[in-house]
C-alpha cells in the first residue's frame, strides 16, 4: 500500500484501520463499478462516501475531461472527496473509475455519525478532506473560471466572495486566447467579462450568491426545523461559538451575509494570536475553525443576511433573510461584529470595487501592483494591511487623522510601519476628494499634515478602515442597544451572565457586544464561553416543551 496519498504527494497518508473499514461495511454497501465510468458528478451534492476496495479512480478536469492534477490516481484504501463533504456540499470535481473498481459506499448521515463516534477515523478523514481543498485552491485547475477579472467590478466581487470562503477559481483575461476559444464553445461575446462552471457551463447574470449555489453553499432552509441555536455572524465569534455548540451536541446553524471570518477574515497576517508565533492570515484561522465545527455537524448558510428577528409564542426565535426564507431556533448568538464606515465623500459609492476597497487580501493587492496604495485608518487592521500591501505597492500611504498611533495601534505593529520604508505615515491627513472616470485615479488631500504640492496621490487602490458600526439594524427591539447601536448584555440589563441579552434566549458575542475588547482572541473566548449558557437555555426550553406536552 503506498506511504503518500496519491493527490497529495507532500502529505504523508494514514489509512484508515481495518477495524475502521469494518465499520463502514457495517453501515455502507459495496457496488462494482465498471472501467470509465463517472460515479460522482461535478456540481452533484456529496451525499455519499466512496472507499475504495479495489480498481483505480481518477480525478476529472473540468475544463478539459482529462485527468486532474499531476497525473495521480487513487488506489485502493483511499477515498474519495474533500471538505465540503462534511455539509453535503457539492462535489468540485468529477470522479471516474480507471479500472473496474469495486466502492465501498455509505450514505453521508450514517457516516457522519460514524465520525462522531470514532474520533481516530475522523480525524484521518477530516485531515485529508481539509488538505484536498487547499491543494484545490492553490491549482489553477478549479472548475470555477471568472473572465475579465481585472476590468469588472461583479467579477471582482465574484473572486473576492469566492476567495475568502475558500472556492477555488481560476482567472482569465479578457483578451486570453483561451478566454476567445471560450467565447467561440459557449457562444458568448468576446472580450467580455462571463463567469463559468466545469467547462462550457455560463452563469448567466453572476452573483455570489449564484456562485454559493453552484457550490451547494446557499442551503436549503426549511422553517419547520427549529434549530438548538441559530449563530448570525460567521466571524471569529460565531465560529468559536459554532465549534462548541457542535462539540456540545446542539444542532447549530451559522448565517453569514459574505464571508466566514467576518472582518477578521480579511486580515492578511494577525501575529498576537496565541499560539501562531509566525503569524497566521485572519482567513486561514477562520478556516482551520470552521473545518473544525463541520467535523462536529455545525452547517454554514453563505451568503445569507439576516433582515429581521421575531419571538414566537411557543419562545424560540424565528430569523427572516434577505430572501425572504425563515429560519428558527430555541436560542439565538449575535455575532454579527461591526463594518468599517463610509466616508462622506462624493462618488465613493459609485467607485466601490472600482479602486475603493474595504479589505486588504490577496484579490485586492493584485490592483496595487504599479500604482500606490493608500489605506485610511490608525488600527491594527490598518496597519496589517499597510504590511501587507507594502509588498505589491510601489508606496503604500497610511492617512491616520490624528497625530498619533499609540492609542490605537498595537507598539509592535508600528514600530514595524515606521521602519519600512515602503511605507508613508501621514499624521493629521484625509481624504478631501477621489478622482477619476469609471475607475479610481487619484486622491486628494486636506489637513495638518499636508504640506505645499503635496496634497494629492495617484493610485488605483484606496482601502477605507476607519470606526466600527456594529451590524444591528435586523435586530429591530428586540434586544436593548446603547446609544452607538452595539448590544447590551450582562449588567446593564439585569444579567448575571455577561453574554445574555435584555431578551432571554438571545446572547451577543464579539465585536458587536456592547462593551467588548475589539480583538481576535477576546471575540474567540466570547465565543467559546456563550454556549454554556446557550446549552442552559435549551434545555429549560425543552424541558418545558416536555412539561406541557
Amino acid at each position: 500500500m503506498e506511504t503518500l496519498a496519491a493527490d497529495l504527494r507532500t502529505m504523508v497518508r494514514t489509512p484508515l484501520t481495518d477495524a475502521h473499514v469494518e465499520r463502514l461495511r457495517a453501515l455502507g454497501r459495496e457496488v462494482e463499478v465498471p472501467a470509465g465510468t463517472t460515479f460522482v458528478q461535478l456540481g452533484q451534492p456529496m451525499d455519499r462516501f466512496h472507499y475504495l476496495l479495489e480498481g483505480e479512480v481518477e480525478a476529472v478536469d473540468s475544463v478539459t475531461g482529462g485527468r486532474y492534477g499531476d497525473g495521480a490516481t487513487l488506489g485502493p484504501g483511499q477515498f474519495v472527496g474533500e471538505i465540503g463533504f462534511l455539509t453535503g456540499a457539492n462535489s468540485m470535481l468529477a470522479m471516474r473509475t480507471v479500472q473496474d473498481s469495486r466502492l465501498l459506499v455509505v450514505d453521508r448521515e450514517p457516516m457522519l455519525e460514524c465520525m462522531s463516534q470514532v474520533p481516530e477515523m475522523s480525524d484521518i478523514i477530516v485531515t485529508v478532506m481539509a488538505a484536498r481543498r487547499r491543494r484545490l485552491i492553490e491549482s489553477n485547475d478549479a472548475s470555477l473560471t471568472l473572465i475579465g477579472m481585472d476590468r469588472d467590478r461583479d467579477i471582482r466581487a465574484i473572486a473576492a466572495f469566492a476567495a475568502r470562503n475558500r472556492i477555488p477559481f481560476r482567472t482569465l483575461d479578457v483578451g486570453d486566447g483561451e478566454a476567445g476559444e471560450i467565447a467561440e464553445v459557449c457562444s458568448i461575446a468576446k472580450h467580455e467579462p462571463a463567469v463559468l462552471f466545469g467547462k462550457d457551463r455560463v452563469v448567466a447574470d453572476p452573483t455570489p450568491r449564484k456562485v454559493a449555489a453552484l457550490f451547494g453553499l446557499d442551503l436549503d432552509l426549511d422553517e419547520a426545523v427549529v434549530h438548538d441555536v441559530l449563530i448570525v455572524g460567521g466571524g471569529p465569534g460565531g465560529i468559536a461559538a459554532a465549534v462548541y455548540a457542535g462539540a456540545e451536541g446542539l444542532s447549530a446553524l451559522v448565517v453569514e451575509d459574505a464571508t466566514i471570518g467576518g472582518q477578521a477574515g480579511t486580515s492578511s497576517r494577525i501575529e498576537n494570536y496565541m499560539g501562531f508565533p509566525t503569524g497566521i492570515s485572519g482567513g486561514d484561522l477562520c478556516w482551520r475553525g470552521e473545518v473544525q465545527a463541520m467535523k462536529f455537524g455545525t452547517r454554514f448558510a453563505v451568503p445569507r443576511r439576516a433582515a429581521s428577528i421575531e419571538r414566537l409564542s411557543g419562545g424560540a426565535f424565528c430569523v427572516t433573510l434577505d430572501d425572504g426564507v425563515r429560519t428558527c431556533a430555541r436560542a439565538v448568538v449575535i455575532a454579527t461584529g461591526v463594518q468599517y464606515r463610509r466616508l462622506p465623500l462624493d462618488r465613493l459609492e459609485e467607485l466601490e470595487g472600482a479602486g475603493i476597497y474595504y479589505a486588504a487580501t490577496e484579490i485586492e493587492a493584485r490592483f496595487c501592483r504599479g500604482t500606490d496604495a493608500v489605506i485610511v485608518g490608525g488600527g491594527n487592521s490598518a496597519g496589517q494591511a499597510a504590511m501587507y500591501l507594502s509588498r505589491h505597492a510601489r508606496c503604500t500611504h497610511l492617512l491616520v487623522r490624528g497625530d498619533s498611533l499609540a492609542d490605537s495601534m498595537s507598539s509592535y505593529l508600528s514600530e514595524r510601519l515606521g521602519a519600512d520604508p515602503g511605507i508613508r505615515v501621514r499624521f493629521g491627513t484625509e481624504i478631501a476628494s477621489l478622482e477619476g472616470r469609471d475607475h479610481l485615479e487619484e486622491v486628494r488631500l486636506k489637513g495638518d499634515g499636508v504640506e505645499a504640492g503635496d496634497d494629492r496621490i495617484d493610485t488605483r487602490a484606496t482601502f477605507i478602515m476607519v470606526g466600527a458600526a456594529p451590524n444591528t439594524g435586523w435586530i429591530s427591539d428586540l434586544v436593548r442597544t446603547d446609544d452607538k447601536g452595539f448590544v447590551l448584555t450582562g449588567e446593564p440589563v439585569g444579567s448575571d451572565s455577561p453574554f445574555a441579552t435584555s431578551c432571554p434566549g438571545v446572547f451577543a458575542v464579539g465585536d458587536v457586544r456592547a462593551g467588548s475588547v475589539k480583538r481576535v482572541a477576546s471575540a474567540v473566548g466570547e465565543g467559546s464561553v456563550v454556549i454554556s449558557r446557550v446549552w442552559d437555555h435549551v434545555q429549560t426550553v425543552l424541558r418545558s416543551q416536555d412539561s406541557r406536552g
